[in-house]
């Protein structure tokens, strides 16, 4: 007698969901909103002034403001820039190593560096 196989539930990779979404004004709008709503993922995506007037222009309509906490913004710039800083170091930014643990200690090494001369 053949064995039958039988597909496991869990194959595939897991799936994971960030804990939160950090985004400057270019991603303020609804669609983007709903969708980490809907998927239960917190943001933090200031409102353009535009959709701010016309908000504002609908009246009770109008809906209220997004929630937007601004030291949580802040600390996106402060990773952004030192994802900035790193990609200053050639080998990290065309990324030459093909092994992610040679990539992964030459960043490590460009930190150190960084952090060095700091």
């Amino acid at each position: 007698m053949d064995k039958i196989r039988v597909p496991r539930l869990g194959a595939g990779r897991p799936r994971r969901l960030p804990d939160s979404v950090g985004a400057d004004k270019a991603y303020s709008n609804s669609l983007i909103r709903n969708y980490l709503r809907r998927r239960g993922i917190r943001h933090v995506i200031p409102e353009k002034s535009d959709s701010r007037t016309a908000r504002w222009h609908r009246g009770s309509d109008g809906g209220r403001p997004p929630g937007f906490d601004k030291t949580r913004y802040k600390a996106r710039n402060t990773v952004e820039r030192a994802i900035n800083k790193i990609k200053q170091f050639r080998a990290v930014a065309t990324r030459y190593d093909k092994r992610r643990h040679v990539y992964l200690g030459t960043v490590i090494a460009a930190a150190l560096l960084i952090w060095l001369r700091s």
